[in-house]
């Protein structure tokens, strides 16, 4: 694909933020009457939420931050990641949001779960704190008794063994296994997946993110992203900026993962950057405000940055984190708190509690094989990258009456308008067909798509979605005229290759056959040399590779 800022490869193979702003899945879920969907062992109603891709927890912290919002519930979260490396990154932005106030302050906090979720360069304090998070994790996965002691909120029980054995093994090399900058030179990563992007535009980079920024993310809604904040992140991958620019200089590798690469005609595992180059973080938190201040203009200029308002949605959202993790008396089970005046215990109610729970990889064609998943879930997220794994299958999996929510590709810089326009489309056609129906009276978006499963649907048998072949041509597979408008768009995701899973070249059996072979061409078949260094004057106008993100760019 041919666009202004070059190749059209800006969003790699592996997803680390939200292309949407921050939901509350509260108030995207059916109303639900407590008398029939009450928790017989707690007497609370219960809310299960599937969501694929999420990626970087947002819907799960803002839901969290708003429950005091809603009547009494308990939250469980299914999440479904296409790589174990985001699994990860879960697990650490959830104990960084929820660690205790007395250790860590509110603005240190925010600062810190800012740079770690959307920088390439950290500060050596948020360093030390990643690595010490990281060491922990690493001896609570192996053994599940402790991590439910210490961390009661993350069950990782449907996890492969396998899956458990390579998480730990992240969290090691989170916790600096490898020692010294040179095991993961992210500088050197973030100018070579630059270079290939922009090929021989780079010297005029500043102009083509002048072009990204104006004419695309503006024009489609994100006018509060400034233009200085989102060169800085194109230029050096730093996003957010609290600091001297000189205090952020170890890598973050909470950003690296892995991919197979062709050396010397063998396929090998190589550690780099192969995350969005493109559009950047400031997206999932930056655009919008419950604080309408924060998005006045002057003058026709917004008078907040993006990253402004990042911070302090963060900062909103963790005060309400640590408020929603103490005993609050407008919800929940009596407990008993001290009193104020004479220091005997009164009743008090304390919070809903929730779960998330981590399911395998590539799972999402298998679940309803499950009873324990099949009509379980009130509430479907599926996000734009994603969408491609929208099937009967797994509309089984919601309850009747249920609902959906797809995230759409609107803030992917390098599609068109026309190319948005089928997307959406094919989206509802993906949904229609998995059982859903657009919701009446849904407020009309650009960002998501919104539906719902009638009552009366029909269900999905069992036997037949069993059994190996190819699914249902008119269901699946794109019709062509998408497949001549979005070339890239419809590669299979099994291009994108997990070093870390042990079935790494073999389809999924019932998962759509791939619209093009998995054989890598010549120009995918990148030099393994240049995962870990920039590429030479000769390899500048080459592209990356053609594979295209399995996590973020749509897969339809």
């Amino acid at each position: 694909m041919t666009t202004p800022a070059g190749a059209g490869a800006g969003f790699g193979s592996v997803s680390w933020w939200g292309l949407s702003p921050a939901l509350d899945l509260q108030a995207e879920s059916p109303t639900v009457d407590p008398d029939l969907q009450a928790d017989t062992e707690h007497g609370t109603p219960q809310l299960d939420v599937l969501l694929l891709g999420s990626v970087d927890g947002r819907h799960l912290l803002r839901t969290l931050a708003r429950a005091e919002l809603w009547s009494p519930r308990r939250f469980r979260f299914y999440v479904l990641e296409n790589n174990l490396e985001a699994v990860a990154r879960h697990m650490l932005i959830f104990s960084l949001a929820l660690e205790d106030p007395e250790k860590m302050g509110l603005q240190e906090r925010s600062e810190a779960f800012l740079e770690v979720w959307g920088n390439t360069l950290l500060r050596p304090p948020v360093a030390a704190f990643v690595r010490a998070q990281a060491d922990r994790l690493a001896h609570l996965v192996p053994e599940p008794d402790s991590l439910a002691e210490q961390l009661p909120w993350i069950s990782l029980g449907a996890l492969k063994f396998r899956e458990r054995d390579a998480l730990e093994a992240v969290f090691r090399f989170w916790a600096g296994g490898e020692k010294g900058p040179e095991a993961f030179p992210m500088s050197r990563l973030w100018d070579s997946r630059l270079r290939h992007y922009l090929g021989s535009r780079y010297d005029a980079r500043r102009g083509v993110s002048d072009w990204d920024l104006n004419m695309k993310l503006h024009d489609r809604g994100a006018r509060v992203i400034h233009i200085r904040e989102f060169r800085r992140w194109r230029d050096t991958g730093v996003a957010f900026e609290f600091r001297d620019s000189s205090a952020y200089h170890v890598p973050n590798r909470t950003l690296a993962s892995g991919r197979l690469l062709s050396h010397c005609g063998e396929r090998v595992a190589a550690r780099g950057y192969w995350g969005d180059i493109a559009t950047g973080p400031f997206v999932a938190f930056g655009i919008e405000a419950d604080d309408e201040n924060l998005l006045r203009t002057s003058n026709g200029q917004p008078i907040k940055t993006a990253g402004e308002i990042t911070l302090h949605n963060v900062t909103e959202l963790f005060r309400a984190l640590t408020a929603w993790g103490r005993p609050r008396a407008s919800q929940g089970n009596p407990v008993e708190v001290p009193g104020e005046e004479d220091g005997t215990r009164q009743p008090a109610l304390a919070p809903a509690s929730f779960t998330i729970y981590f399911l395998p990889l590539h799972s999402s064609q298998t679940l309803h094989h499950k009873t324990c998943y099949k009509g379980q879930f009130q509430l479907l997220y599926v996000a734009c990258g994603m969408a491609h794994l929208l099937s009967p299958e797994l509309g089984a999996c919601v309850a009747p009456g249920g609902h959906l929510i797809v995230e759409l590709a609107r803030y992917l810089v390098d599609l068109r308008q026309e190319q948005l326009q089928v997307f959406t489309a094919r989206v509802v056609e993906l949904a229609q067909a998995a059982g859903f129906a657009p919701q009446p009276g849904a407020r009309p978006s650009e960002t998501f798509a919104r539906f719902y499963k009638s009552r009366d649907s029909a269900p999905v048998s069992t036997d037949s979605v069993a059994e190996p072949g190819p699914p249902t041509p008119e269901v699946l597979v794109p019709p062509p005229g998408i497949v001549d408008l979005l070339p890239e768009v419809l590669v299979s995701p099994h291009e994108a290759k997990n070093p870390l899973s042990e079935d790494l070249t073999q389809p999924l059996q019932g998962r759509m056959p791939p619209p093009v072979p998995i054989q890598l061409s010549s120009e995918s078949q990148v030099p393994f040399s240049e995962a870990l260094a920039p590429p030479t004057g000769s390899q500048t106008s080459k592209p990356e590779s053609d594979w295209i993100a399995r996590n973020q760019v749509p897969h339809l």
